[in-house]
């Protein structure tokens, strides 16, 4: 059962942070191995999700999409809890009107979603220690090959680009406070505009 509703959280947002709360979980009971190369100095192949506690041989830990998993649910949980959040009614009743900002979050929440389950991935063979890393293809996560990598490099790139566009979009379609002037004011506004040639 949901807690009170106080004045700063309702039941959609106690709700989002249950679910947050349990994709963590899942996500730290169940997070992603690679295969160990054969080579020494080589590239793990991703492996899949395993049990945390599971004793495999010739599997670690993939820390760094760990790392980029925990991110993109943390900023999915904010994203929702930003989109449930009660707005005040507006004054005058305008009619239904489409909310940008609203929909600039929710296609952010989408975009982490698609990037993290077509992840950018490269043949383990193929995989070089280059200041640039290149990689073969996007792939379902859960669809790959035993001799496939996760490029990591690339994929904290494309979660940066995508949360940079995203606040620019929100930044466009932000709405001013619109000034509301005082009869005084604006009888000093009409009077400085007639003074004008």
């Amino acid at each position: 059962m949901a807690p009170e509703n106080g004045p700063d959280m309702n039941r959609l947002q106690w709700i989002t942070l249950a679910l947050a709360a349990l994709n963590l979980a899942l996500i730290l009971l169940f997070p992603p191995f690679d295969l160990r190369p054969l080579a020494a100095g080589g590239v793990g192949a991703f492996q899949g999700f395993g049990f945390v506690l599971s004793e495999q041989p010739g599997r670690t830990l993939n820390a760094g999409f760990l790392q980029i998993e925990i991110f993109v649910v943390a900023v999915n949980a904010a994203l929702a809890w930003l989109l449930l959040r009660e707005r005040p009614r507006p004054r005058v009743e305008t009619g239904r009107r489409l909310e940008w900002n609203r929909v600039v979050l929710a296609g952010l929440a989408l975009n982490l979603l698609l990037v993290l389950l077509f992840p950018p991935m490269q043949y383990t063979g193929a995989v070089t220690r280059a200041a640039l890393p290149s990689f073969e293809s996007f792939n379902f996560l859960f669809g790959s090959r035993a001799d496939m990598a996760i490029v990591v490099d690339l994929l904290y790139l494309e979660i940066v680009f995508v949360l940079v566009n995203a606040g620019l979009l929100f930044l466009l379609f932000r709405k001013g406070a619109a000034a509301e002037l005082t009869p005084a004011a604006r009888a000093r506004l009409a009077a400085e505009l007639r003074r004008r040639p």
